[in-house]
């Protein structure tokens, strides 16, 4: 089982769980608590831990960034349970936030580099557009 991992609730009221260290660093699964029952699902394409994951107002999920200078995204497909690369942020992080907006953008600040620098940046992503933009 992944040491870490994200669990947001995503389409059809199933638990995406999602990354973790050493081999699971890719897998995800999802799990249903109504039966109690576990699945496997696509794998990411990059292994991450210390991650963020937000589900869209659409349903799809978004990765954001993890441990190994990290600075890709990646969007999950519940209805086809596959994994599509989505830009990429300015700077790589790990350990940071992420908040979906009211109008459905995804807010990510802070958090730490691969080389252990702090950030006290923040960017946005746009689903609308599939753009990460720094805030000011």
């Amino acid at each position: 089982m992944n040491s870490y991992y994200v669990m947001p609730c995503n389409h059809p009221r199933k638990i995406l769980v999602a990354g973790g260290e050493g081999e699971h660093a890719t897998t995800a699964e999802l799990y249903d608590p109504a039966t109690g029952q576990w699945s496997a699902s696509g794998d990411m394409m990059y292994g991450r831990h210390l991650h963020t994951a937000s589900v869209l107002t659409n349903g799809q999920v978004l990765v954001v960034g993890g441990a190994g200078d990290a600075n890709s995204t990646e969007l999950y497909d519940p209805l086809t349970g596959e994994w599509t690369l989505t830009g990429t942020t300015k700077y790589p992080r790990r350990m940071h936030t992420a908040t979906v907006l009211d109008d459905g953008r995804v807010l990510i600040v802070g958090g730490i580099t691969g080389s252990g620098a702090l950030l006290d940046t923040g960017e946005i992503y746009d689903p609308l557009t599939d753009r990460w933009t720094p805030t000011s």
